[in-house]
């Protein structure tokens, strides 16, 4: 037997050991399978009638709320991100560390507190309330997807050749024109991928805008979900919030996906 596994050459011996995890992994899978009682998932899980009754307020309410949240993150946070980008390639040294601080500090605490922070802090420390139904939870949102995006659109600005730029100014244009009419466009088709990817984040990052409180009309999937469990003392109303979840990110990840493979071959 030893000297059998010794004539083996290197890549037959990857081989077998590929094959005897892929046969252990079947067999854990048929007997986790077997063991788990399929009748009560069924019922505390993918009740039918509990199933009907989530929809269509579900998408209609829960899952629109979700989308506006996202698209109102994702607009504050690029408009913050460029300029915060644009602040960090200055070539004014307190620009730059403003930039980089407010990057650092937004990245260095959790989503939750920010939007705690704003949607209960900010008014009870300073009497202030972010105006609109949605203007908390989109404002916290905004904040911290700045700091984010902030680093991926300096990625892609520094990502064009600098002789765009140089080319640019020796036509006469200014630093900013050039900035505005030749870089950004190149570096945005660069950076169309993570940005779809921190759209992707985001609407997922909307489930925590509940923890400011929320109303009947403006609950997102996740709180949407959990009063569902609560209401219902079943586990239906969460799993349907996590397949309309799906329902959204799929389709954006085959996209970014298509778009890494084109921008892959152009390269």
């Amino acid at each position: 037997m030893l000297n059998w596994w010794r004539e083996l050459s290197k890549r037959r011996r990857v081989r077998f050991w590929r094959g005897v995890s892929y046969v252990v992994f079947v067999v854990l899978t048929a007997a986790f399978l077997l063991a788990v009682d399929w009748a009560r998932v069924v019922d505390t899980m993918f009740r039918p009638e509990i199933v009907a009754d989530q929809f269509p307020d579900i998408l209609l309410i829960a899952a629109k709320n979700t989308i506006i949240y996202t698209i109102l993150g994702f607009i504050g946070g690029l408009a913050l991100g460029l300029v915060l980008a644009l602040m960090r390639l200055s070539q004014s040294r307190p620009f730059r560390w403003a930039a980089a601080t407010y990057i650092d500090v937004v990245r260095g605490i959790p989503l939750l507190v920010w939007i705690l922070l704003i949607g209960l802090g900010v008014p009870i420390a300073l009497g202030i309330r972010v105006p609109t139904t949605f203007g908390p939870g989109a404002l916290a949102l905004s904040l911290v997807m700045g700091a984010y995006m902030a680093e991926t659109i300096r990625a892609g600005i520094e990502a064009v050749d600098r002789g765009q730029m140089e080319a640019a100014r020796s036509l006469g244009m200014s630093y900013s024109k050039a900035m505005i009419w030749i870089i950004l466009p190149q570096a945005f088709r660069l950076m169309i991928p993570p940005l779809t990817n921190e759209f992707i984040l985001l609407l997922k990052d909307t489930s925590l805008v509940s923890a400011i409180g929320v109303t009947v009309t403006t609950k997102e999937l996740t709180r949407w979900g959990r009063d569902g469990v609560i209401h219902s003392a079943n586990a239906t109303p969460l799993v349907v919030a996590g397949l309309v979840y799906l329902l959204l990110t799929i389709p954006m990840t085959r996209f970014v996906s298509r778009l890494e493979k084109k921008a892959a071959r152009s390269r």
